[in-house]
């Protein structure tokens, strides 16, 4: 039943009246089934230890609302409220029934409008921070006097011509590369990051990144990941100057050096033309005092030496040296000829020595072969003397067996040509020529007749019988 009907009931019917708890329990009820989704400023908070749930009160122009938030719910949304802070809240109205006050039961909390892109650059720059990228130990030194200058900002913009009027007049020696890049917009990131590599290809010693003034939003670009990690990986150093002085973004804190604005970068990078004129002139003065100072120092030193004796008296150093090696030479004189005539002694006694004893081992050793022959001649006699006879008979024997001893009782050797011994008149042909030998000598003749002569079996046995 709605409260109009509940109302319209009450009056025509007179239905007893409703206690506080009641209408309070029904009021609650319809308020609870609505759900919205506010946006408000928040004006107070209370977020004490030991409470369970965090109080807060949010405002317009036109009115406040008091709200209320787990503590559970409240911790993991991840905000830190504070008054002035502008949020979105999702909740419902609810009723407290004890002190009959309407409070909004809040579902989620979160940041709106800047405030929200505020949290998340919080939150990134936690995150960089965690893994050391804003480490102060990390930031390189900057080049005294740079050659080369990039600079990375919008061609259109104030800033680049601050920058560049700066480097003009403070330093004209160097040049500068510029890479004119969009500085707003979702598609400003990757084109700085481009810019960033394109300067740094082209072989500069610093990079300016800068941009003039502008709201929050307007400086998010320089809030991205992609280009603070591109600031913080840069092979170069590099210097940023970004809006005006409160403004710091991420770029600002993981670069090499942080400016407040353009102009105070250029400065920072390159040295006063006329404060550098004055700093080489304190320097040519101190070199040049210096150097006298060090060339008199030099003078003094090289008087004291010519002063010393030693090099108005050059023979004075080598005195000693040489009398030492005088005395060397008489004492090496008189050392050599004792020597030898003492080395000769000692040659002479070993040699006679050598001698003697030589003889006595000559004449032992003659004595030993002496007696080893005759014992040889001895026992070599009494081997040989049972061979003497059998030999005797032997060479008998050979000496009646001896062609020379046929020969010289008579008889003789007819032989061929060719050597050969003729046995049988068959062999012989009348007109061959032979050799016939005798005791006393050889004999050359030619056959003029052959002739055979016959012997019986009969007579032949008789004569060998004979």
């Amino acid at each position: 039943m709605s409260f109009a009907e509940t109302s319209h009931a009450a009056a025509g019917e007179r239905e007893p009246a409703l206690s506080v708890s009641a209408a309070m329990a029904l009021a609650k009820g319809a308020l609870e089934g609505v759900i919205v989704r506010l946006v408000g400023e928040v004006s107070e908070v209370s977020n004490k230890p030991g409470y369970k749930a965090v109080y807060f009160t949010v405002k317009d122009a036109g009115a406040s609302l008091p709200c209320m938030m787990w503590n559970n719910r409240y911790q993991a949304s991840g905000v830190s409220m504070r008054v002035g802070m502008l949020v979105e809240l999702t909740g419902r109205f609810t009723l407290y029934a004890a002190k009959g006050r309407m409070n909004f039961d809040v579902f989620s909390i979160a940041l709106a409008g800047e405030g929200n892109l505020r949290l998340q650059v919080a939150n990134l720059a936690r995150k960089l921070q965690a893994e050391g990228l804003m480490d102060p130990m990390r930031k390189r030194p900057l080049p005294a006097f740079p050659e080369r200058i990039g600079v990375v900002t919008s061609p259109r913009g104030a800033a680049v011509h601050d920058v560049l009027r700066t480097l003009r007049r403070r330093y004209p020696l160097a040049q500068v590369k510029l890479a004119g890049v969009p500085v707003e917009g979702a598609s400003a990131p990757a084109h700085i990051c481009e810019g960033l590599r394109t300067v740094v290809a082209s072989g500069v010693d610093v990079v300016l990144l800068v941009r003039g003034g502008g709201s929050f939003e307007d400086l998010m670009p320089f809030n991205d990941e992609q280009v603070a990690r591109m600031v913080a990986a840069c092979p170069v150093a590099i210097v940023t100057g970004i809006g005006h002085e409160p403004d710091t973004t991420i770029a600002d804190m993981v670069a090499d050096l942080r400016a407040s604005t353009p102009t105070a970068a250029a400065e920072s990078v390159v040295p006063e033309s006329s404060a550098l004129g004055a700093h080489m002139e304190r320097l040519g003065a101190s070199m040049g005092m210096r150097m006298r100072s060090r060339i008199d120092s030099e003078m003094l030193a090289v008087e004291r030496q010519m002063r010393r004796s030693a090099f108005g008296d050059p023979m004075r150093l080598f005195a000693e040296d040489f009398q030492r090696l005088d005395d060397l030479s008489l004492r090496l004189g008189k050392a050599i000829p004792a020597s030898l005539e003492s080395d000769k002694r000692k040659l002479s006694s070993i040699h006679s020595k050598l001698a003697v004893s030589l003889s006595h081992a000559l004449d032992s050793d003659e004595r030993r072969v002496l007696s080893l022959r005759s014992r040889i001649e001895r026992q070599g006699g009494e081997v040989t003397a049972a061979y003497r006879g059998a030999l005797s008979v032997t060479a008998a024997r050979l000496y009646d067996l001896s062609p020379l001893t046929v020969l010289a009782r008579g008889y003789s050797i007819t032989r061929s040509a060719e050597g050969a011994v003729i046995r049988s008149v068959k062999a012989l042909q009348p007109g061959q020529n032979v050799s016939i030998s005798l005791s006393d000598g050889t004999a050359s003749c030619v056959v003029d007749e052959v002739s055979v002569i016959e012997y019986s079996g009969e007579a032949l046995e008789d004569c060998h019988d004979k």
